[in-house]
């Protein structure tokens, strides 16, 4: 459907998210593709630049979501920006609070598919866990997010929208008047105490909600580098980390083109165990995995590769395997530390999580070796927030709960 009056209407492409109603969603553009959009629907060159640019900064750094909201673009501008354009959010399906102040959305693209997305407060930290794709297709064992089917990559504009709603949830926009939070950037968060613990403040991004980033490259990186713009959101990239399970042939170009800080889903030192748990190491294995990771742009020691590591009883927890790990990340000579996580139940599931004494002791080898492997304290159990239960609620929730909640919110908002 096309709006009335809509002039030369720009054809749907890879980063624009799709609507019903023929406008473009302006969330996930750069000022020049904005700028261009602009200029399509009729304005001349110079403006369009202009206008791209008071755009750019109202989106970004005021996170209006009504163009009538723009004071210093003219009262007759802004209704012509309204017919052609919206500033889009993911619809917020349902929004739940862990007791240890953890949050999950479960929210909706425009075409009407569900994912979610999770934040997590900490006393020195606020980190968002993002979304990459509805679905996933690596099937990986222990994770619940893997018995999904994959649907779609998520656009830059979904990819970026979760940010900028979490940002609206935390009350973290500047007020008129008040100075723009993201241009003091880290000062704010390492320096002057400006963050709460109560979680208001989101200082970090982890790319390791639903789906594998890198099977999304494009998209990933086009929001991240909106998110990473010094005149957009101006996240630093040391506060962003994009977790991958093995899409070797990504690993260097996601170093070269977004150069933000490796997690790797290793989960197993050995070829069967790992073609168990990750079957992606079927046609990536150890060997190139590790070698990427060696070959990571950027990797330092004070830019470690963080490898994730589930502990599954019985499975991949023994002293044998601890030496293990060791002795690769020594052999490939990686700047890295091992975050150890506690498997999180769901269910259906075949593992058991390894015991307390078990998961201490895998620790403690890896530790011994020089290596930081601390262990992760699973947060947001309580609402299958945790890592590997993400799962969209609306595969859990009977399609009465569903309509029940939909009633229920469009009726708050009268």
């Amino acid at each position: 459907m096309q709006i009335p009056g809509l002039i030369d209407p720009v054809p749907v492409a890879r980063d624009i998210t799709p609507r019903e109603d023929g406008r473009v969603d302006l969330i996930g553009l750069p000022k020049k593709r904005i700028a261009e959009l602009f200029e399509s629907a009729g304005l001349d060159p110079k403006a369009a630049k202009l206008r791209a640019k008071q755009v750019f900064h109202w989106l970004y750094h005021r996170g209006v979501t009504d163009f009538e909201a723009m004071t210093d673009i003219a009262k007759t501008m802004r209704p012509w920006l309204a017919e052609r354009f919206v500033i889009g959010r993911p619809e917020i399906v349902l929004s739940q609070h862990s007791s240890d102040g953890t949050r999950k959305w479960l929210l909706r693209t425009a075409d009407g598919h569900e994912f979610e997305m999770v934040f997590i407060p900490d006393a020195d930290r606020g980190t968002l866990c993002v979304s990459s794709q509805v679905g996933c297709t690596l099937n990986c064992r222990f994770c619940h997010t893997g018995t999904m089917r994959l649907v779609r990559n998520l656009t830059p504009g979904e990819i970026v929208g979760q940010v900028m709603l979490a940002r609206d949830a935390l009350g973290e926009w500047p007020k008129a008047g008040q100075a723009d939070l993201s241009a003091l950037g880290d000062d704010l968060v390492d320096d002057d105490g400006g963050y709460s613990s109560d979680g208001r403040l989101l200082t970090n991004i982890v790319m390791m909600g639903m789906g594998e980033p890198l099977y999304n490259f494009d998209n990933v990186r086009d929001a991240l580098k909106l998110v990473m713009d010094g005149d957009g959101l101006a996240l630093s990239k040391r506060r962003i980390t994009l977790s991958t399970s093995g899409v070797v042939p990504m690993m260097a170009k996601c170093g070269e083109e977004i150069g933000v800080n490796l997690a790797v889903s290793l989960h197993a030192v050995t070829k069967d165990i790992r073609d168990e748990i990750v079957p992606i190491n079927r046609k990536y294995g150890l060997e190139e995995l590790l070698q990427a990771c060696a070959d990571y742009p950027g990797a330092s020691n004070a830019r470690r590769i963080t490898f994730e590591y589930v502990m599954l009883k019985d499975k991949n927890d023994s002293d044998e395997h601890a030496r293990e790990l060791v002795r690769l990340i020594k052999q490939y000579k990686l700047p890295a530390k091992v975050n150890l996580i506690p498997f999180n139940p769901w269910p259906g599931a075949i593992y058991e999580c390894s015991s307390p004494e078990r998961i201490r002791r895998f620790s403690e080898i890896v530790f011994e070796a020089g290596i930081s492997a601390p262990v992760r304290t699973p947060r947001g159990r309580d609402i299958d927030a945790a890592c590997g239960q993400l799962k969209t609620t609306a595969q859990k929730l009977s399609r009465a709960e569903l309509d029940r909640l939909a009633e229920e919110k469009q009726a708050a908002l009268g």
